[in-house]
């Protein structure tokens, strides 16, 4: 089984009635939930769904809002165990006729204070937005239980090792205060 193609998940914009509210509810088989964890590097997915509503705001906006569920495994990043965590998260995105008023145009662009707002084309599909919320809300770096990164030092025979409190550019200055028994704050 594939992931569904843009046609069967995306709603027509045209055909989106305007006073009233459109409802969906996502929950991608086994199937598609293996090809979506491979797409995302996941050792696992469970439970997706994605349910939510579309409703019209104002005469040419649309809203999207919904709830993402997900049980994600991933690889932690010091032991690559398996990590599992639990994702429930509110998703929403409002799709403008106009978005000129939020994507100024030119070479350096300010990202604008409502991050959920989106050009609108002429479909507005919830199967790609449950994908790109699920990306976004995965953990960066998931640690197992008890994972700590060790040290490590490395220098030629018969000398002393640097370590990484030495490399720090102030841990000099620190030990030269406390040596001379002088507090900053006593100075002015």
């Amino acid at each position: 089984m594939s992931h569904p193609s843009e046609s069967e998940t995306a709603l027509r914009v045209a055909d989106l009635p305007q006073s009233r509210i459109t409802t969906f509810d996502l929950r991608p088989d086994a199937a598609a939930m293996r090809l979506i964890a491979d797409e995302l590097g996941l050792l696992g997915l469970r439970k997706l769904s994605f349910k939510g509503t579309l409703r019209a705001e104002g005469k040419a906006d649309w809203l999207l809002q919904a709830m993402l569920g997900a049980t994600v495994v991933q690889p932690c990043v010091v032991t690559l165990e398996p990590v599992t965590t639990r994702l429930d998260l509110p998703v929403r995105r409002l799709y403008l006729a106009d978005p000129a008023p939020i994507l100024p145009e030119g070479e350096e662009v300010e990202m604008p204070e409502d991050d959920s707002a989106e050009p609108l084309g002429a479909t507005i599909d919830p199967h790609a937005v449950m994908i790109e919320a699920l990306a976004l809300a995965l953990p960066d770096w998931p640690r197992s239980e008890g994972a700590a990164l060790g040290s490590l030092t490395v220098t030629e025979p018969g000398k002393t090792a640097i370590t990484d409190e030495a490399l720090k550019p102030f841990a000099g200055l620190a030990a030269l205060r406390d040596k001379l028994g002088g507090d900053s704050d006593d100075q002015d």
